[in-house]
């Protein structure tokens, strides 16, 4: 039964439930004290008609009883009052009548005879339903002492006052739910593997319950937040890793990992540049593995899928020149413009005596195609270079930089180079126009004579017989595809240095260059 007092306590949203359970109260646009006179008014008119069934029940209004101990069985005698038990999973005031407690029996089962006060709901399938799971429930719980025991600790004594008509027992079936608690007490080792209880003991911790649901059923996920873009570089065993242009390629703690089957699903190859999405490792994991692939090469991935491979794309002439005379234009960018056009798909090389300049009008260049044309990429590998060359072009070029220092071994100047010369061949595949400009192509070819294994054929100079074969493939990639992209490389070569090893790398490459 409610009182004024309680249901002043309770929330509107809470008088809200309770009178639409009720489903005789009209609360909508009822405020809090209009919804509580009328849920009281409601209760009196549901006692007037109750009375004569309570007459013929013993009221106990003697001396104060002694105390006693509420034990599961209230919740039988709750079921054997079919007629009272109306609603579940509703907060339900209830006022308990303990008839006489038997002194020469102590071992007898106290019978509380719970009256409910109010009717709000009933449920005639779901009531029947839980009457019969109850009763079996009931049936182990008998049979198991122990499992009594802890539903016993579970359950707290109620001291019953001399009136006996003013106890009010709120039974809220969200803290103290007796299906959750049979349930959970069938179970002893369900319990202990949710509730973190190495005892297996059954008993309920539900703050623990609580923190763990809230960690499960969290709507906030981490995953998918990072987009993140690199270059494939693809590894023996079929997977591969996306390396960072800011580790000029190398292995870096950036590196994001594909997985065999996202690059065989979207047919990526090694130099391919792909931007995605990405996920913290879990536990046992070592990289950033890459949830969702969102472009490749700057299109769709369904669009890349199909592309034609670099090697079948069909080379001609260039047909389109590079505007060097415009916006940001020296005096050296005007006369190679006049005497020596750079066009699209061009293979050039700017041969001198170290120490001439070299570095300063391939920079120039640099600057004026970035200016005049920013639908080209532009990449300057630097191979074998002086750091404070490196450092003055990335400050200086408006473009991607990749360097590769005297102190570096040769073995980091070839992976770079090939990095790079793949990275540049995927562009062309999907129609992009790359320009390469390259220093030098002579450092580049002393790399590769010192990691390519002696053949036993040796050249004067020093010179591999085959150590010659892929500065040439990576010079010879230089064209202008029919109906597509072109790449363009501008390289420098090094010529009167004393070094007949320079002067064999020039020879070999005079012939090479498609610029009149």
């Amino acid at each position: 039964m409610f009182n004024i007092s309680v249901l002043k306590e309770m929330k509107l949203s809470e008088l809200q439930e309770i009178a639409k359970a009720a489903k005789t109260i009209k609360f909508n646009g009822l405020k809090k004290e209009a919804l509580i006179s009328q849920i009281l008014e409601l209760q009196s008119a549901t006692m007037d008609s109750e009375i004569d069934n309570k007459k013929s029940e013993p009221n106990v209004e003697d001396d104060k009883p002694k105390r006693a101990r509420i034990i599961t069985p209230k919740k039988a005698t709750i079921q054997k009052n079919s007629n009272n038990l109306l609603f579940a999973e509703e907060e339900i005031t209830v006022e308990p009548i303990i008839s006489e407690v038997k002194k020469e029996n102590p071992t007898d089962e106290i019978n509380p005879v719970m009256k409910v006060e109010k009717v709000i709901k009933f449920n005639k399938s779901v009531y029947e339903k839980k009457l019969a799971l109850q009763k079996q429930k009931e049936e182990a719980l008998l049979n198991e002492s122990s499992e009594i025991n802890e539903e016993n600790s579970e359950v707290e004594t109620t001291e019953i006052p001399e009136n006996s008509e003013n106890i009010e027992v709120s039974v809220p079936s969200k803290k103290l739910n007796p299906n959750q608690l049979n349930k959970q007490n069938q179970n002893p080792n369900q319990n202990s593997s949710q509730n973190g209880n190495p005892n297996g003991n059954g008993n309920v911790n539900p703050n623990f319950k609580n923190k763990k649901n809230n960690f499960r059923d969290s709507d906030f996920e981490f995953d998918g937040i990072i987009e993140s873009e690199g270059v494939l570089e693809m590894m023996p065993d079929g997977y591969g890793f996306l390396r960072s242009s800011d580790y000029n390629y190398l292995a870096s703690p950036d590196d994001i990992y594909l997985s065999t089957s996202q690059i065989r699903l979207f047919g990526l190859k090694t130099g391919d540049t792909v931007k995605g999405v990405v996920r913290p490792p879990k536990e046992g994991e070592k990289f950033f593995p890459l949830v969702r692939v969102l472009k490749i090469n700057g299109h769709d991935p369904q669009v890349v899928r199909d592309r034609v491979s670099f090697e079948h794309l069909t080379p001609v002439f260039p047909s389109e020149k590079f505007k060097l005379a415009e916006k940001q234009s020296t005096i050296s960018t005007r006369i190679i413009d006049l005497f020596s056009p750079i066009g699209k798909g061009q293979r050039g090389m700017i041969v001198a005596q170290p120490k001439t300049g070299k570095t300063m009008l391939l920079k120039d260049i640099a600057n004026a195609i970035a200016a005049n044309h920013p639908e080209a990429y532009l990449i300057v590998l630097l191979i074998d270079e002086r750091p404070e060359e490196v450092t003055d072009m990335i400050r200086s070029v408006r473009g991607e930089v990749i360097a590769s220092t005297f102190d570096r071994e040769p073995q980091e100047h070839v992976k770079i180079a090939n990095i790079v010369l793949e990275k540049a061949k995927r562009l062309v595949e999907c129609g992009h126009d790359v320009v390469i400009l390259l220093d030098s192509i002579t450092r580049l070819a002393r790399a590769y004579n010192t990691v390519q294994p002696a053949s036993g054929k040796v050249l004067s100079g020093g010179v591999d017989a085959n150590a010659l074969q892929k500065p040439k493939r990576f010079f010879g990639a230089a064209r202008n595809v029919e109906n597509g992209g072109s790449l363009s490389i501008i390289a420098t070569a090094l010529t009167e240095t004393g070094s007949k090893m320079d002067e064999v790398i020039f020879e070999e490459f005079k012939g090479t260059g498609n610029m009149e």
